[in-house]
């Protein structure tokens, strides 16, 4: 065989990527080590600095140290641990293989996160003389988190309770009973010794009641092409080409599915469709790709597509939601601060998130769920969050590629967790982001200049008229025509209403009651920010809910807020109705409207009733005490 015909059947080969996951001292470098070394993957100066490195400062006495092959941190060495992800490439006749080594300390599990992400297997190493033990257990359930399909676990050290069956029986038993609380299809047990190189890469005589394949031997013949979704095309555009007028095509990588030279395809979120004319790569045109290929797509019409769009079949499409269910594993030092807008990167989209909810934080030793604030370094949990632009996404269960996505603190620019999408949140399910941590939140800014001086220089004292109501009682009427009347007086004062802001600032948020509660945690922060000036705020929105006017209240501040009821009955509120919004709610085209889908809570301690309309505005301010 010649030269080139050697590396055309080496392209050709498929890959796969594995990571090694088990207690300190279980043997996993030793493991890897001894897998590179007896399939004779060593070049000769490699394999001299290893015996030279084994005598020095090995851990196997006279033994190599397989370890040092892939422990190459100067600290690593000296514990004899793994600290980082160690990654190895090797290839056999049948396969090529990327290794991640991944440390076995809890306090290093972003690492294995890290290696685990992009693994089509696990090894997970046990220690035949301690069985499955608490980090057993942890590794299985961040395996499962990750969605790896395949584990194999090799049950080392059966040289040192020599070779029984029993013992390894009891210990496949013992986590068979363990890993069907989770989602792992295929289980293989592997009864091997590292260091002495039984079972890794030929089966060997000292375990004659062992019938099943050598480590080596199931990793060259396990089946993962089909582990890939090749049902659901989806398309993340990364970049547009065009090198001249006549060529214009969208380059990505293929999450998932199948494309194929005149297919019908969407476009995400413009809802433009098209079909596909070329198919272009590097080596020329394809009929027909598939992941993981990277390819460039031309279509027949000329659409808007930009980086962040996606194209998919229009028949299959992913959901597009801007709530979603993830879990969310933290990987920053810094502790997270669940008040921080956040970037998300998801594929080739990137825009900002909240976290509206800790659902639970999991034990990952124990698996216990518990309450929690907010998440530390390694920390697990569930989470419920909000994007500003919908993203298209499956559940990661079903798509890795698409349901993954990375948080980066938008200050450092840090990637501080990583999280994989369970589904969709109906937004009428979302918690209020106006709690009683939040208040606690509020940061007081300083001035040189103080309030007292502020209402001395305006003549006025900075406050907030909150004027609420259903829509079409007047509020908005009332609240310019205060304005109007204060400003004539000499008065300091800004109107916020409800189609204004949201226009601008709150452009993102539905009427969701989530979103709402959220609409006029913002309003009320502006309001005091404001008030805190010297400036007069008429704030005037439906806010139909009596305890978020409350939170709304105290976030202003009781001594400076002044609450407006504008006392009409729906009938007046839909003869005075110039937007045509009751029509569309009774034709079930807008939801969460006051006084039709929705209850208004009428004000209980109101500072001012108008009944039925604007009313007498000299009677308004004298007794607002303006």
């Amino acid at each position: 065989m010649n030269i080139r015909d050697f590396l055309d059947q080496d392209q050709k080969k498929d890959l796969l990527r594995l990571l090694t996951a088990g207690s300190v001292d279980d043997g996993k470098s030793t493991l890897i080590g001894r897998l590179m070394f007896d399939s004779k993957m060593l070049y000769e100066d490699q394999l001299a600095a290893l015996k030279r490195d084994s005598k020095r400062e090995g851990h196997a006495g006279e033994d190599i140290d397989y370890a040092l092959l892939l422990d190459g941190l100067k600290a690593e060495r000296e514990q004899g641990i793994t600290i980082d992800v160690a990654y190895r490439y090797f290839s056999t006749n049948k396969r090529k293989f990327i290794i991640a080594d991944t440390p076995g300390h809890e306090q290093y599990t972003r690492n294995m996160i890290t290696g685990g992400s992009t693994a089509n297997l696990a090894i997970l190493l046990a220690d035949a003389r301690k069985g499955v033990i608490t980090q057993t257990k942890r590794h299985t359930y961040l395996v499962s988190l990750l969605g790896i399909k395949h584990v194999v676990l090799a049950v080392n050290k059966m040289d040192l309770v020599d070779f029984k069956q029993e013992v390894f029986d009891q210990i496949c038993n013992d986590y068979k009973a363990f890993a069907t609380q989770l989602d792992i299809p295929d289980i293989t047990f592997i009864p091997v010794s590292a260091l002495k190189g039984d079972n890794v890469v030929e089966i060997s005589n000292r375990t004659p009641w062992y019938h099943g394949q050598s480590l080596l031997e199931f990793l060259e013949t396990v089946h993962i092409s089909s582990d890939r979704n090749f049902e659901d095309f989806r398309f993340p555009v990364q970049y547009v080409i065009r090198p001249d007028l006549q060529y214009r095509g969208f380059a990505g990588k293929m999450a998932s599915g199948i494309a194929h030279k005149g297919d019908e395809i969407m476009v995400l979120p413009s809802g433009k469709t098209s079909k596909i004319k070329e198919i272009t790569t590097y080596d020329g045109n394809l009929d027909e790709a598939f992941p993981p290929q990277a390819i460039s797509i031309v279509l027949e019409d000329e659409i808007d597509v930009s980086r962040g769009n996606m194209l998919v079949h229009p028949d299959n499409q992913p959901k597009v939601n801007r709530h979603f269910e993830a879990m969310l594993v933290w990987m920053d030092e810094t502790p997270m601060d669940p008040y921080t807008n956040f970037y998300i990167k998801h594929n080739t989209h990137s825009t900002k998130a909240r976290i509206d909810k800790i659902q639970y934080r999991v034990d990952v030793n124990t698996l216990e769920k518990s309450d929690a604030e907010l998440f530390k370094l390694n920390e697990i949990g569930r989470i419920v969050m909000t994007t500003t632009e919908p993203l298209y996404f499956d559940a990661y269960k079903k798509n890795r590629q698409t349901g993954a996505f990375i948080l980066i603190d938008p200050v450092t620019h840090n990637t501080v967790a990583v999280g994989m999408i369970l589904d969709k949140v109906s937004s009428d399910s979302l918690p209020s982001r106006i709690t009683d941590k939040e208040r606690e939140h509020i940061v007081k800014q300083g001035s040189l200049i103080s309030t007292g001086e502020r209402e001395k220089r305006y003549g006025q004292k900075g406050q907030t008229i909150w004027i609420t109501g259903l829509h079409g009682s007047g509020k908005n009427e009332l609240a310019y025509s205060l304005e109007k009347e204060l400003f004539s007086m000499g008065k300091i004062v800004v109107v916020l209403d409800g189609k204004t802001v949201r226009a601008g600032l709150n452009r993102e948020l539905d009427y969701s009651p989530s979103d709402r509660a959220e609409h006029l945690r913002r309003v009320a922060h502006i309001c005091k920010l404001l008030n805190v000036q010297g400036i007069i705020c008429i704030a005037s929105f439906i806010s139909p809910k009596e305890d978020i006017r409350q939170q709304v209240k105290e976030i202003i501040g009781k001594e400076r807020f002044k609450l407006i009821y504008m006392n009409a009955d729906v009938e007046f509120c839909r003869a005075n109705d110039k937007y045509g919004l009751y029509k569309l709610a009774d034709e079930g085209k807008l939801s969460h409207l006051a006084g039709v889908d929705e209850d208004y809570e009428v004000p209980e301690n109101e500072f001012i009733n108008v009944e039925n309309g604007v009313g007498n505005i000299d009677q308004v301010i004298t007794q607002m005490g303006i």
